[in-house]
């Protein structure tokens, strides 16, 4: 079977992979896009039912669409985000193959490009593109064995309180994802606890605009790196219910038990760090910093933004804070099942070139590999913080889609070079 030849091969059709596709088509650069499964597919199987897009409809989005179905301070709901980058993809002709799952790619020897193998054959590629994403495999530390007697299940894999047996569940993971599902599970009539570990927590608005908003003027989503220390830290903030600040005291007044980072499962009891206050704190800290930066911001520009005083009111610290639970006998408190919303880790086994460190993270810079001929789109903390974003996939894969444009001029010199030396030109 002979190979079927491109030049520019991007792995993955979710935000990431249809991004690229408009800037390459823009630069008129030939390419092709394979998926594993649909368009965006990630987002209609690994996520939960009610799960909505955590910024509103007007900043999520790519720059040549709008949301039709949405105002522009509502939240697409998972599906309608699926449905979104279909939509875009065909508007833009973007020449995408569902169902082929790309097998491995390696260097070829003694000439350019890359061999990668699929499941529906061979393809020859000069340039590749790896637009999978962060989210790759789930990941779940390895605190409570498989054979404990509890259901466990990874954030990806819930749906809905119903999947889950009759008791109280702990949720591991105080992040959005964590956060929202813990809500969710509390609001079905069952006990929560809820593991807090160190967290980012931002108002959902301030004085009439979106936290978005606020991250934008202030120069925030552009941070190149994330502040020493803080480069695995979540963000607590929700668009939840049309949206809503995060608040860890008001979770606890309707129920859900906090606790702190969980540390270790021995007989049946779980262990938790005696971090929770100092987590709680620093998210509020970070909480407060945000709303002095926003206030220096308006006055400095003469805004006319009404004052909102009771943003900064806090909740009484519930008990669970003032005499947190450091150890918990799971059986003896009815917890029946643990959700770890834990987060993710990359997979690029099948990316077979030398482009990772002794970790398998990439080594790139801005999604240009050390690999020749390889690039990266969709990583957190790409370019900026923004990168992980709907918009900011955008404007990286702008910037990738030129740095292919860079070395295809330098190979079309060498090609312009070698003719006219030999006089064929």
């Amino acid at each position: 079977m002979t190979s079927q030849e491109v030049e520019v091969l991007v792995v993955g059709a979710g935000q990431a992979g249809v991004a690229m596709s408009e800037h390459l088509t823009e630069r008129g650069i030939s390419h092709l896009v394979l998926e594993r499964h649909r368009i965006a597919e990630r987002w209609r199987t690994m996520r939960w039912d009610s799960l909505v897009a955590n910024g509103p409809a007007w900043h999520d989005r790519f720059p040549g669409l709008e949301f039709t179905d949405l105002e522009p301070g509502e939240f697409p709901s998972k599906e309608q985000v699926a449905d979104y980058f279909v939509a875009y993809a065909e508007k833009i002709g973007a020449p995408i193959r569902c169902g082929v799952d790309v097998q491995s790619v390696r260097r070829k020897v003694g000439e350019p490009g890359f061999d990668v193998q699929t499941s529906e054959g061979g393809f020859k590629a000069r340039y590749v593109v790896a637009a999978t994403g962060p989210f790759q495999r789930p990941v779940i530390p390895g605190v409570v064995p498989g054979n404990a007697d509890l259901v466990q299940m990874h954030s990806s894999s819930y749906r809905n309180p119903g999947q889950l047996p009759e008791g109280a569940v702990l949720v591991v993971g105080a992040g959005s994802s964590g956060v929202q599902i813990a809500a969710e599970i509390q609001r079905s009539g069952r006990q929560v606890f809820l593991s807090v570990g160190p967290h980012d927590r931002p108002p959902r608005s301030y004085r009439g605009r979106d936290f978005c908003w606020w991250l934008g003027v202030l120069g925030k989503w552009d941070a190149s790196t994330p502040a020493q220390g803080a480069e695995h830290v979540t963000i607590a903030v929700s668009g939840a219910d049309g949206g809503h600040t995060v608040d860890f005291r008001a979770l606890a007044e309707n129920g859900i038990k906090l606790v702190g980072r969980t540390t270790a499962f021995e007989n049946g009891t779980m262990r938790f760090a005696e971090d929770l206050s100092d987590n709680i704190a620093n998210g509020d800290a970070h909480y407060l910093e945000l709303l002095d930066e926003a206030d220096a911001y308006i006055e400095r520009n003469g805004l006319d933004l009404p004052e909102e005083p009771e943003a900064r009111l806090q909740r009484k610290d519930p008990e669970s804070l003032t005499n947190p639970i450091l150890e918990l006998d799971l059986a003896g408190a009815g917890v029946a099942s643990i959700v770890w919303a834990t987060g993710f880790a990359v997979d690029y086994s099948w990316l077979q070139v030398d482009a990772f460190d002794e970790n398998g993270k990439p080594r790139q810079q801005r999604g240009v590999s050390t690999e020749p001929g390889v690039y990266f789109l969709g990583l957190p903390w790409q370019s900026r913080r923004g990168s992980s974003f709907i918009w900011g996939v955008w404007h990286d894969a702008k910037y990738v889609a030129d740095q292919i444009a860079i070395q295809r001029s330098y190979l079309a010199h060498n090609e312009q070079h070698a003719l006219v030396a030999s006089g064929a030109a």
